[in-house]
């Protein structure tokens, strides 16, 4: 049985995992603009509501990079305090168990291939689409994470005039149009005309972003992740579109595309790190 955390600026998540079922899931407001003890005496707090005799380990995913192997992140995304904390460190002293730590997007691909879609395929990626891009890569049913768990920073790859990320986060919507992808999401369903454009737009630059994926990983399957996958029927057509441009054929019609319908995937992966 396995402690699954799913740190983010906004809300912290914990699970209690076993056999890659979630048993009982808790969530509270992350102090995020507080200091780094503060923080890390709220996630213990939540952590402590889950931990009994049969807990063998926690697996954290955290919106950073870091170090692996030592269990020390650094710059968290939206936690500024959080420059270099020696989590895994600081978490075993706490709890007696072992402690693995990993990329918050690893997380969800992780959990999409041990308890979702993804069990079907050998060498898939997981996108998440938020307020960031990121990506995870599985290879062989392994996660693959380089040295920094930074293997799958796909966003950050050149485009246009700026990065992935720029045009296929959610701040692409405010930036062009004015307006939030939930608000654009309500609009479509209405089939306001400036909002469909908005997503087709959208789907453009997604399809570019899964051909760039293509390049780089060449799997048998993408899933998506995060609030904007939600919003999938709006830009996928378009999406497909892009995709047709790419120069393999055969690769195009092996490929498989589609948002990941496993709730809670990130909690899941983070759970299943201490299997890997």
């Amino acid at each position: 049985m396995y402690i699954g955390i799913d740190l983010g600026g906004t809300n912290i998540k914990a699970a209690l995992v076993d056999k890659g079922s979630l048993l009982k899931k808790l969530s509270i407001a992350c102090p995020a603009s507080e200091s780094e003890i503060t923080v890390l005496d709220t996630l213990c707090g939540l952590i402590s509501k889950l931990v009994n005799d049969q807990v063998i380990g926690i697996g954290a995913g955290i919106p950073s990079v870091l170090d692996r192997e030592k269990g020390i992140v650094y710059n968290v995304a939206n936690i500024p305090s959080w420059k270099e904390v020696h989590l895994k460190e600081f978490l075993e002293k706490r709890f007696q168990v072992k402690v693995m730590l990993n990329n918050d997007s690893n997380c969800f691909t992780l959990g999409v291939s041990k308890c979702g879609e993804g069990k079907a395929f050998a060498d898939m990626v997981g996108i998440t689409l938020g307020t960031g891009v990121g990506a995870g890569v599985i290879v062989n049913h392994k996660l693959y994470n380089g040295k920094n768990t930074g293997v799958g920073e796909i966003g950050s790859l050149p485009y246009l005039d700026s990065d992935y990320e720029h045009y296929c986060s959610s701040t692409f919507f405010p930036r062009f149009y004015g307006k939030s992808g939930k608000e654009l999401a309500e609009l479509a369903i209405e089939n306001d005309a400036i909002a469909l454009q908005a997503w087709n737009e959208f789907g453009k630059h997604m399809g570019n972003l899964i051909k760039a994926t293509m390049f780089c990983y060449d799997p048998e399957a993408i899933y998506l992740g995060g609030s904007i996958a939600k919003a999938y029927d709006f830009f996928k057509d378009s999406m497909w579109t892009s995709i047709q441009e790419f120069p393999y054929p055969a690769s195009i019609a092996k490929l498989k595309v589609q948002p990941s319908s496993l709730e809670d995937a990130a909690l899941l992966g983070a759970a299943m790190l201490c299997e890997e």
